[in-house]
């Protein structure tokens, strides 16, 4: 059929492209080869509008992985999305999407870079409204409204750049660093970057985001739109070092890591659980990031692309055959009726906690030692190892959840591993989910760094790990407290799970507020006092003029004998005064 030719094509071509892509970064990386390509497209005055492109070694591995899983998350929907009336239109955004998020990585002027910015809003926007229910519009405005603080703060970036005669950003962030009122432009790009990747307190936009559809969570939550912040400070990451803004990143996004962390444990939505997940790995990817390691959090960013992607697959598969139930309290058995959908969820779930030599496991784990290893308060050290305890914590009730037990839905149920396409797109980042850690590090760090721990810290991650999967199990066993502690601590599970209010807070700043302060404006001003002394006021003046001129052209006896009369009064006060 017309749409499975889309679908098989787009994959492909992508596909293509992701191993090209990869060959070419392999190839930078070893010579150390960056390409620079600019074309001038306007000159004004000093500036000009310069379309930049910048190929090295970063941007063209990044490529390759948004490439590759891109590429499967369409494969993957051609069974998943294959009851949809619009799937063209389906592919099509997901097409337009993939292009801005490449426009945004090789671009190293902000003009571009904005282009590609919006194109990844508008186009989440969409995909976040696919499903056209009021649930989904109210996600996709509190997406798009989110989002729309973060572009605000490039665009102030843009103007604030024309100190400097070129939007070129990559031939001056030495210059802004010396430069103590250019570091205004660092402030600016941080607080785009964590509206992008949903720091606090931006945080709720990206747990609503989940109404669209699941093979679009599986691409925006892993390796495109919730990245590109991350992306952006890392090309920045020279202004966050030694200074305010990085303190500040590392206090938010370590906070925002712990929320996070703490949220999922007390979440019953499957897709929700995950997308808490993605948060908290975005948390530690700044963190580490305003500590001054960009490779780190680049490692980290590839890492968790692949296994994310795959849990994100899984859960969609597993919500397909569920027949669109999303509530892990109403799985439970699954391991038994769909062995191969659940042994990729447990990998990915295995390589999200920091199993030993899965592709988790190389990234966070030299994160948490280089932490260790760091000078860093106390403060910090805990949401760092707590954060990762909590991880493996929610990991394990998810799974103790949908895959053990006994199965809690109806009977009659058509749970079945027979989706091939979906499990071919899934077999593709299980590969990677299993040995891109170890190719990554081997690539990215080829010379060995020396860590020297003492036992305690050297362990304390394994330890942490080790605690949190049992607490996990612990909680997770109603039977082992006898009652449901959560519901003896209802204003605890009440403010946890609710993201600490957050949710509620950005309506009312983001949505609520606005739209309310909008429509004030609009009946006092526009429609109020402007409109009276305006247009509204102009016209009763002229109708009544016209009325009184059109009274007095009349040819009325009354109208001359009282011109007459005041004609006359006039003349006899001007003969005797």
């Amino acid at each position: 059929m017309y749409y499975l030719s889309i679908c098989l094509i787009s994959f492909i071509f992508l596909f293509i492209c992701s191993i090209t892509s990869f060959f070419c970064g392999l190839n930078f990386l070893m010579s150390d080869l960056t390409i620079f390509i600019e074309w001038e497209v306007l000159s004004l005055n000093s500036c000009s509008i310069v379309m930049t492109f910048l190929l090295d070694w970063m941007s063209l591995i990044f490529m390759s992985f948004v490439l590759l899983i891109s590429s499967l998350v369409i494969y993957y929907s051609k069974e998943y999305m294959s009851e949809d009336v619009n799937i063209n239109r389906f592919i099509l955004l997901v097409l337009m999407f993939v292009f801005s998020m490449m426009l945004l990585i090789i671009s190293p002027n902000l003009i571009s870079i904005l282009l590609g910015w919006d194109g990844l809003g508008l186009v989440s926007y969409c995909l976040v409204i696919y499903f056209q229910n009021v649930k989904s519009y109210g996600a996709g405005m509190l997406t798009a409204l989110s989002n729309r603080i973060g572009d605000v703060a490039l665009l102030m970036a843009i103007a604030w750049m024309l100190n400097y005669g070129s939007w070129n950003y990559v031939f001056y962030i030495e210059l802004m660093k010396s430069d103590f009122e250019m570091m205004v432009i660092a402030g600016l790009v941080m607080l785009a970057a964590m509206t992008k990747s949903a720091q606090i307190p931006f945080s709720s936009w990206l747990p609503a985001a989940m109404a669209a559809p699941t093979p679009v969570s599986a691409l925006v939550h892993s390796s495109t739109l919730v990245t590109a912040g991350i992306y952006l400070l890392i090309r920045f990451n020279m202004l966050l070092v030694d200074n305010i803004f990085g303190q500040i990143l590392l206090l938010v996004s370590g906070l925002t890591m712990f929320m996070a962390g703490l949220g999922a444990n007390f979440e019953f939505d499957l897709k929700k659980i995950i997308a808490l997940s993605t948060l908290s790995q975005l948390g530690l990817m700044m963190s580490i990031l305003a500590m001054g390691f960009p490779i780190l959090a680049f490692f980290h960013l590839l890492t968790h692309a692949l296994f994310k992607a795959l849990l994100f697959m899984c859960a969609g598969a597993i919500i397909h055959n569920m027949k669109n139930f999303q509530d892990i309290r109403v799985m439970g058995g699954l391991s038994i009726q769909m062995p191969l959908t659940a042994s990729c969820f447990n990998i990915a779930n295995l390589a999200l906690c920091g199993m030993p030599f899965l592709a988790g496991f190389y990234s966070k784990d030299l994160i948490l030692e280089i932490v260790s290893l760091s000078y860093i308060n106390m403060f910090s050290f805990f949401l760092f190892f707590f954060s990762t305890g909590l991880t493996v914590c929610y990991s394990f009730r998810l799974v103790y959840y949908s895959m053990t037990g006994d199965f809690n839905s109806s009977s009659f149920h058509p749970l079945n591993d027979e989706s091939w396409v979906m499990l071919k797109g899934m077999f593709g980042l299980f590969i990677m989910a299993v040995i891109g850690g170890s190719m990554l590090s081997w690539l990215i760090f080829p010379t060995p760094h020396m860590i020297c721990l003492p036992n305690s810290l050297k362990l304390l991650t394994l330890f942490v790990c080790i605690l949190g999967g049992l607490f996990g199990y612990l909680i997770s066993n109603v039977s082992f407290f006898f009652i449901n502690k959560s519901l003896e601590n209802y204003q605890f599970s009440q403010f946890s799970g609710s993201m600490w209010f957050m949710p509620m807070i950005s309506v009312i700043g983001t949505i609520k507020f606005p739209l309310s302060a909008g429509m004030m404006i609009v009946k006092t001003a526009d429609q109020g006092w402007s409109e009276y002394f305006g247009g509204q006021m102009i016209y009763y003046s002229l109708k009544k003029y016209s009325l009184y001129f059109q009274l007095m052209q009349n040819n009325n006896l009354k109208i001359y004998l009282l011109t007459f009369v005041l004609w006359f009064i006039v003349l006899l006060s001007l003969i005797f005064f």
